[in-house]
């Protein structure tokens, strides 16, 4: 039989952000297709060149969360859409550097408007007091688990 716990399973932080990341994200999968014209992986995936161009694919990757081999495939796609262009390294002679082309500036700028307002829908029920205060926190958190 397992040891009693201070907190149930589900008062757990990390079960909580958990479960808030699922019902975000099951939302943003039906939204960013009808709302940005891309899917989810995708449009993170162009919010993150658009935000911090040029990338490599492997900068990529890391940015928006995904495996190499996923954001290989985005990087593809949203060049395939116009909306990205891949080029040469000076840096990497094997590897490429992610830009956005004037389409796909147009297509960023309609993403991040996009993230702006899920952003207010999630957190709309925090003052901007308990949002900053969040936000410190996230920052904290992110750095504790990145050392």
């Amino acid at each position: 039989m397992p040891a009693s716990r201070a907190l149930p399973l589900d008062r757990m932080l990390t079960w909580r952000m958990h479960l808030l990341h699922k019902l975000t994200d099951l939302d943003s999968q039906r939204l960013y297709p009808q709302e940005v014209g891309l899917s989810l992986g995708d449009g993170r995936c162009l919010s993150a060149i658009g935000s911090f161009e040029p990338l490599s694919v492997n900068r990529l990757a890391e940015l928006a969360n995904l495996n190499k081999a996923q954001a290989s495939r985005s990087a593809q796609s949203l060049a395939d859409l116009g909306l990205v262009t891949k080029a040469g390294s000076p840096a990497d002679g094997r590897g490429v550097e992610l830009r956005l082309t004037p389409e796909g500036r147009k297509a960023w700028r309609r993403t991040m408007d996009f993230i702006e307002e899920r952003n207010r829908q999630i957190f709309g029920c925090l003052s901007r007091d308990e949002q900053r205060l969040l936000g410190e926190l996230f920052d904290r958190l992110i750095a504790h688990a990145g050392h």
